[in-house]
């Protein structure tokens, strides 16, 4: 057998014998793998010795590939199965050329595959083989991360399949489809709902334009598209979102839905804003499957599901659950739906819009225009035999009264309001004209939220911080006592700057009698929050300071969510 390529090379310089060479060669064609993945897998050489002798003999420099960040690479240019077939990932693109990462520069075929499927000028990067193997695991988790999209190219990026709900107002899509604008973004879209984002940013400025995720609660750049197309770009995401693209001087609300494959559809709440350079557009990406984790995925402390559980299982009275927007508010008040969510009871819900669908509960979007808001949905409620209601938000008197009716006869309400923590609720309402009376014969439990971005448990380390600063931070001498281990985050290839997810953060108030009493005097939020503290009704900087000693986030995120 003549040895060629590497294999040869190997020989030649002693590194290996001939006959052990002809053998890894005829192994690795029998396991269908590269003859270099075969040499590192079974450590018969190192990967830094093939990228020497690779680098020598084809006059290639070694690219350091464990100094790329994945979200960067060119993954989706190119279908899942041909990097995996080829042992060889795209990394970049400049212009007309491909710059293709492998271990084997005699792997011509892979370079001309990648030319085909992409029309491009294919150029090769030489990396070593431990690094490539474990950024193709990397490059296809993401891909497979997405549902199936690991297998679109440009075509199918540009026929995403929209489910067209209602006919789309103002001039046909046929007028605003440019190619090149659909493939940029659906491929924004799908980059987003990749990488966990909650929202989307198309944000143009007066001599930029540029596109944010929302991760982790964190707010990030990913793009920076030309100004040029700015116009194009919201007229795009309009027509998905069936919205009249000729109307440039209101605010307009839309929903998308993509259908990523015939088992996954997401859906998008979109706005659009007029500014001062164009027209800003926010997606909000809705994700189903989060009303489906449980109570106790949510991040409850013990005595605080008690609570909840407890409150759920009443047959009348309100709770309400507070917080800003993004902090999970629809998550927490859904997991409790779909705990009562049972063939004996009847659950409508009426929100602006509907963010998450679950059968068995009937679902009411509020129409403003056609005179369906949420006080005339309460009151149809009302006429349909309902045992839980659920209203999206308390904007107003009227709603807040019809609610407030509705648990004092029967019927278990849920709801949201806006209010920096529980106790705030409670004079919010009756800032809003709500009569003392009916909030305390009404309201059974507040539940004010934030999230706060998980620390990553593969790389968070102790952070050493001194015991008088963690006494002014809110920490007592009792849970210093025995010693705190306070985590911080610090980052790695399994996390975003160190975080991975988020995990609520929750006050749980319910209303005792001596509340009620206060309520019925005429109380302040102060007055309040001092019977909670007396009840020992932990507050949310009490909530977050646990869940940094459980190492469950950062003193600096606790901070940031709580401090005043």
């Amino acid at each position: 057998m003549n040895l060629t390529g590497i294999a040869r090379k190997l020989v030649l310089d002693s590194h290996l014998d001939q006959a052990a060479a002809i053998e890894a060669v005829q192994n690795a064609k029998k396991e269908a793998i590269p003859f270099t993945t075969y040499l590192v897998k079974n450590k018969i050489v190192t990967s830094s010795l093939l990228a020497m002798i690779s680098s020598k003999e084809f006059g290639l420099p070694v690219f350091d590939l464990s100094a790329m960040d994945i979200e960067y690479a060119a993954i989706t240019l190119v279908a899942e199965k041909l990097i995996t077939k080829h042992n060889a990932v795209p990394l970049f693109k400049r212009g007309n050329r491909l710059y293709v990462a492998i271990s084997n520069p005699t792997n011509t075929q892979a370079l001309d595959e990648f030319k085909f499927n992409t029309g491009l000028t294919t150029e090769a990067i030489l990396v070593q083989e431990d690094q490539l193997s474990k950024f193709i695991e990397k490059a296809v988790r993401a891909m497979d991360d997405v549902g199936g999209m690991d297998d679109m190219l440009d075509d199918d990026l540009a026929n995403l399949d929209i489910v067209d709900e209602e006919e789309a107002s103002g001039p046909s899509q046929a007028e605003v489809d440019d190619a090149p604008v659909v493939k940029y973004v659906n491929k924004i879209l799908l980059d987003g709902i990749n990488k966990g984002a909650s929202d989307i940013h198309f944000e143009p400025y007066e001599k930029r334009y540029r596109v944010r995720y929302r991760i982790d609660g964190i707010l990030t750049e990913v793009a920076s598209p030309p100004i040029s197309i700015a116009a194009k770009l919201t007229s795009r995401v309009k027509v998905m979102s069936r919205m009249d693209i000729a109307e440039r001087r209101v605010p307009q609300d839309g929903r998308i839905k993509l259908r990523l494959s015939k088992k996954r559809s997401i859906d998008f709440r979109v706005n659009t804003c007029p500014m001062l350079f164009g027209e800003k557009v926010v997606l909000r990406i809705l994700d189903a499957s989060s009303a489906q984790m449980g109570i106790d995925a949510l991040g409850y402390e013990p005595e605080q599901k008690d609570l909840y559980m407890k409150a759920l299982a009443n047959p009348y009275g309100m709770i309400l659950v507070t917080g800003p927007t993004g902090s999970g508010k629809t998550v927490s008040l859904y997991t409790g739906l779909n705990i009562l969510n049972v063939p004996e009871t009847n659950i409508s819900t009426v929100e602006d819009p509907v963010e998450i669908n679950l059968e068995g509960i009937n679902q009411v979007n509020v129409n403003d225009k056609a005179g369906l808001t949420f006080a005339e949905a309460l009151k149809a409620f009302l006429r349909q035999d309902p045992d839980v209601i659920m209203v999206g938000e308390i904007r107003d008197i009227e709603t807040a009264s019809i609610a407030i009716k509705a648990a004092q006869t029967g019927h278990l309400v849920l709801s949201t309001l806006h209010t920096n923590d529980a106790p705030q609720t409670l004079t919010r309402l009756m800032n809003m004209g709500v009569p003392a009376f009916n909030i305390a014969t009404s309201v059974n439990l507040i539940i004010a939220q934030r999230l706060g971005r998980r620390l990553c448990s593969q790389c968070k380390t102790l952070d050493d911080i001194p015991d008088q600063i963690l006494l002014k931070e809110g920490y007592t001498k009792e849970d210093l006592k025995d010693g705190v281990k306070i985590y911080k985050a610090v980052g790695c290839d399994q996390c975003n700057n160190g975080c991975k997810g988020r995990v609520g953060i929750y006050q749980v108030m319910s209303i005792s009698d001596e509340m009620r009493r206060l309520i019925m005097g005429g109380a302040t939020s102060i007055d309040l929050a001092d019977q909670a503290k007396k009840e020992g009704i932990p507050d949310l900087r009490e909530s977050a300071l646990k869940k940094v000693m459980a190492g469950l986030i950062s003193l600096e995120e606790a901070n940031r969510l709580t401090k005043e």
